[in-house]
């Protein structure tokens, strides 16, 4: 469905915006546990991501360790990985709030984890800034968490780098793009990836026309975000991981619920005009949604999402993308 067809088609759901709309709305949340998420136009990182953690009451970082997983994917710019000035801002963020101690944990892929870091300049930031970095290509035996969940699609289980599986304070930080190599999107659901034994992605691959998108969400049995900011300044509306159709969309955004960061995610791909794997399909009917509703990872319907913002320019953005979460 073209852009132009999908934002005529949304007029339905752009009811909820009227006042009998809201009071529906209001009225089905108030029996409902919502989740909120802050969303900041801007195109300045270090502004957005101090405001939209404004306007959350975050959990406290306050003296304990916190881990942060980046998306060093690729040292490809972002949304190709993390930018930089997001990462910067986020560990001033969490030191303001007193953090017992900061790691940077992630594991690259196919490039050899090191060579990501080096390019991007990471071991120079954390000497700067005074954070660690942990290589989680570089752990061994009982640093990675065995994991064969019930139900799971993985053929063998899945192993998860223990500084995520035992984070005091885990923070999540995802860029917003497509996923052209059978993710379909990658945003806070699919960087748990990242977080996964490098000799795991056979099985993933493997699984891309079957159960890929579902193995992915599983993932997320194995630990749940303290806080997570995404990043959507850039944003891939076709191709990725590394490399796409980039766009600015202007936007930050911030939660605690995985399943309502990316439907937000996904409306503002649709909204922009994005490829048919996302405008075809409604947001809570894409697999990696589907799967995590079902292990209970997070709210379960678009309804439930509640968008916080705190100037004129975000408050009519979300007012648009209320109404593609309402029409899917």
């Amino acid at each position: 469905m073209k852009r132009r067809d999908f934002l005529k088609h949304t007029a339905a759901g752009a009811a909820a915006l009227s006042p009998l709309g809201r009071h529906l709305l209001g009225g089905m949340q108030a029996t409902r546990a919502t989740a909120k998420v802050a969303l900041v136009r801007t195109v300045d990182r270090a502004a957005g991501i101090a405001a939209v953690l404004k306007l959350l009451a975050l959990p406290s970082p306050g003296g304990k360790k916190v881990v942060i997983k980046p998306n060093f994917n690729t040292a490809d710019p972002a949304p190709g990985s993390t930018h930089n000035d997001t990462l910067r801002q986020l560990v001033l963020e969490m030191q303001a709030r007193d953090a017992g101690s900061i790691t940077v944990g992630e594991r690259s892929g196919p490039p050899q984890t090191q060579s990501v870091m080096d390019a991007k300049g990471i071991p120079a930031l954390a000497a700067e800034l005074g954070f660690d970095v942990i290589n989680f290509e570089d752990l061994t035996g009982d640093d990675w968490v065995h994991f064969n969940p019930p139900g799971n699609h993985w053929p063998r289980g899945f192993d998860v780098a223990r500084p995520i599986v035992d984070a005091e304070y885990l923070l999540w930080t995802p860029c917003l793009k497509t996923h052209g190599s059978g993710g379909t999107y990658s945003m806070a659901i699919k960087l748990a990836v990242g977080a996964t034994h490098k000799n795991l992605m056979r099985d993933l691959h493997g699984a891309r026309q079957t159960h890929m998108r579902r193995m992915i969400a599983e993932i997320h049995q194995a630990f749940t975000p303290s806080l997570i900011v995404m990043d959507g300044v850039d944003v891939f509306v076709d191709g990725g991981p590394s490399r796409g159709t980039r766009v600015s969309a202007g936007v930050i955004l911030a939660g605690t619920d995985r399943i309502a960061i990316d439907a937000v995610g996904l409306a503002i791909l649709k909204q922009l005009g994005s490829n048919d794997a996302i405008m075809s399909t409604k947001i809570f009917e894409q697999e990696q949604q589907q799967r995590a509703v079902e292990l209970g990872l997070g709210i379960s319907s678009p309804d439930q999402i509640d968008l916080v913002t705190g100037d004129t320019d975000s408050r009519q953005y979300a007012a648009t993308l209320r109404g593609i979460l309402a029409h899917g």
